[in-house]
């Protein structure tokens, strides 16, 4: 401390703490001079000493003047050692950085002035201190003093200036700090940190696109800025390594997929919209690279086909295509249970368009990797048949489209009416909503007979008899109004003639044995007029309900469709078709005379020439056994639907028809015993509950079942429509 005080003469030293900015400088011009004498004379030992004492002395002084005046005492000594300065640069640096924290604005930008001084001198040699500067400078970005923040962007400037002519600078120490400063908020450290990069980027010995991924986050988090100046600035050197790479023959897209992954479910539009394209660049770009991403890439891209911004959707499609046209070997790095995971989630999305081209993807990857993909079957089937109840028509044919091509397997086959049926039985508002367009689409997938002997055979079984009813009468509707099902429709017509209608009309009958309605209506398709006419006089037996009573409105509708015109046809020649004139009378005589119904089909039989008849074939057809009885017609032995037979007694082209009507008989008598349950079980609960049973609407008024309705009633049920 004495040898800097030989040195140093008292009133420099008092100058230079004084408050006056004139004195301090020329007391720093002294110092100047001072210390290019010892540089001279080469004593270096003596410059130290005095460094020291400007350090010790003043710029860590408590007293903010002779801060201000050791930070110029620094600067002073630099300018004065000129090329020598480089061996006292630690010594110099660290005070001048450490007053950059200093709580006074004034020492602070006296500080930035000072190291601005300093590096001017120096230049090249000042890149050691480097990271220590760019933090400094950072904080200094966002001072709360507007001087000081402009001296700091003059001290930036030229710091940015040495950095590009420099071959001293390491991008690789450097980028760490980078990627943690990259998170701040604060805006004046956004543009600040934007700017470093953009200098960086544009120094053509420095690679900053292979630290890309280091710092690609934090630039996509300044495109959601509040203010428009940086989001400008942060989508512009975006763009601009965009560019650069479509240009590089060597990019690493792994680390970068997964932030622009994250970046497309942005909140924000305008990064979702930048994130997206990117995305875009890099299938395009990288291609068999992204494979192991693939999944990841999916999701991201999915929920943007829905997105509300139009430019999104458009480049999400486009990706998609892209990404679909990458054919990818599962034996490599191509997982298709990541991406079957994906397209399983965005079926619960609630856009359409992104569950439709989830599903798209599920069918290219049946077309592609069948094998693999139903080793994930378990994993999706439930969520595809969950969707068959979706709101878009459209998702509902691409899931039977999906369903068809997984039941090509027959054990896959029987899996999916299974479940189809457990799915209608626990929510019949299915059934109600989409059972017909279900149903039909795989009968045109699967093969109508195919699929129409699998529900037979799985409802034969069924408990919930009260279910398979109901599914058994929707099955027959479709079956009688859908132009999918005309083939089937036409082999039953063969039934009596034909071996394969005939096995076909066996097996729906077990199944149609739950709905007095649709067994009729099958024996009136498969022209089988005795059978349905004994089938309509053990309806004696049946509780005759608005239920019952609205199926059978149905069926006389369904007689004066262009399905039934054969069997209107059949009636110009009554003597013929004997059988069928009796069902058809059978059925007018349950109807309620009041009815629609009854009218409609009472004013068709009238049509009937009656004429043609006579009386030995009246006699047999009253015998009161519909199956003994042969018609004779034109000198030959003629079934009552014109097919030419012998009398088998009850068996006609094999089928046993005493048999299947007992079979009908057993079935609608547990239908029965499970109604008459059901209401012993609700007038139970009533009285544990002491409430009065209450009648229901639907209900007609009878006695033991069979009780004539009285003139109320029948005015009431004849109002019944479909």
């Amino acid at each position: 401390m004495a040898d800097a005080l030989s040195v140093i003469p008292a009133s420099v030293l008092r100058n230079l703490s004084d408050k006056l900015y004139e004195k301090r400088k020329n007391a720093a011009l002294e110092f100047e001079g001072i210390v290019k004498q010892l540089a001279s004379s080469g004593d270096h030992e003596k410059i130290s000493l005095v460094i020291n004492l400007l350090t010790t002395e003043f710029v860590y002084s408590p007293h903010a003047n002779h801060r201000k005046g050791g930070l110029i005492g620094l600067a002073a000594a630099t300018v004065g050692l000129t090329s020598e300065a480089a061996q006292h640069l630690e010594q110099i640096v660290q005070p001048v950085l450490n007053s950059f924290s200093d709580q006074d604005s004034r020492v602070r930008y006296y500080a930035c002035e000072a190291l601005y001084n300093i590096a001017k001198i120096v230049r090249g040699d000042f890149i050691i201190f480097f990271n220590q500067i760019f933090d400094a400078l950072c904080k200094l970005s966002a001072d709360s003093d507007g001087n000081v923040q402009s001296a700091a962007h003059l001290l930036d400037r030229l710091v940015k200036d040495i950095v590009t002519e420099s071959d001293q600078f390491s991008i690789e120490e450097f980028i760490p700090l980078l990627r943690e400063r990259m998170n701040v908020l604060n805006p004046y450290v956004r543009q600040f940190l934007v700017g470093w990069i953009t200098v960086l980027d544009s120094v053509p010995d420095i690679d900053m696109l292979g630290f890309l991924p280091d710092f690609l986050d934090g630039l996509f988090n300044m495109l959601s800025d509040s203010s428009h100046e940086i989001r400008q600035q942060a989508d512009s050197a975006l763009s601009e390594f965009l560019q650069e790479i479509k240009n590089s023959p060597s990019v690493d897209y792994s680390r970068m997929a997964e932030i622009l992954v994250q970046r497309a479910a942005s909140p924000d539009e305008f990064t979702r919209l930048t994130a997206i394209t990117w995305i875009n660049e890099f299938v395009k770009l990288g291609r068999d690279q992204l494979v192991p991403y693939y999944a990841d890439i999916l999701g991201a891209i999915l929920p943007c086909i829905s997105d509300k911004e139009e430019k999104i959707r458009v480049v999400a499609h486009e990706t998609n295509e892209e990404l679909r046209a990458i054919k990818a070997d599962p034996a490599e790095t191509f997982d298709v249970g990541a991406i079957l995971s994906i397209t399983r989630r965005q079926l619960d999305s609630e856009w359409e368009a992104t569950r439709i081209e989830a599903l798209h993807w599920i069918s290219t990857l049946l077309n592609r990797h069948r094998a693999e993909v139903l080793c994930f079957l378990n994993d999706i089937f439930d969520t595809l048949l969950k969707a068959l109840s979706d709101s878009s028509d459209e998702v509902v044919l691409l899931v039977l489209d999906i369903h068809a091509c997984i039941a090509q397997d027959p054990l896959n086959f029987r899996q999916l009416v299974v479940f189809l049926v457990h799915n209608f039985r626990v929510d019949h508002s299915l059934l109600e909503r989409r059972g017909a367009l279900i149903i039909r689409r795989l009968c045109v997938l699967l093969d109508a007979e195919r699929v129409y002997r699998e529900l037979s055979t799985i409802l034969e079984g069924e408990a919930d008899l009260d279910f398979a009813c109901i599914m058994v009468q929707a099955l027959n509707l479709i079956l009688l109004t859908s132009s999918e099902l005309s083939e089937l429709r036409g082999l039953l017509k063969q039934s009596l003639v034909n071996a394969a209608g005939k096995d076909l009309f066996v097996s729906l009958y077990a199944s149609w044995c739950h709905s007095p309605m649709a067994i009729i209506s099958l024996c009136l398709l498969a022209q089988m007029y005795q059978h349905a006419s004994a089938v309509t006089q053990s309806l004696v037996k049946e509780d005759i309900n608005a239920k019952f009573l609205v199926q059978l409105d149905k069926l006389i509708r369904l007689l004066e469709t262009p399905i039934f015109a054969y069997i209107r046809l059949q009636l110009l020649e009554p003597g013929r078709y004997i059988w069928l004139l009796k069902a058809l009378y059978g059925l007018l005589m349950l109807l309620p005379q009041k009815s629609s119904a009854f009218t409609r089909l009472r004013t068709r039989l009238k049509t009937v020439p009656l004429c043609s008849f006579n009386g030995d074939q009246l006699k047999r057809a009253s015998s009161g056994n519909p199956y003994s009885q042969i018609l004779c017609h034109s000198g030959s032995q003629i079934s009552e639907d014109g097919d030419i037979t012998q009398d088998n007694g009850n068996l006609q082209n094999g089928i046993n028809f005493g048999s299947r009507l007992q079979q009908f008989e057993q079935m609608q008598r547990q239908h029965r015993m499970l109604a008459k349950s059901q209401a012993q079980s609700r007038i139970s609960s009533a009285s544990l509950s002491k409430e009065e049973p209450k009648a229901e609407p639907w209900r007609i008024p009878t006695s033991e079942g069979n009780r004539p309705l009285s003139r109320s009633s029948r005015r009431g049920v004849g109002q019944f429509q479909i």
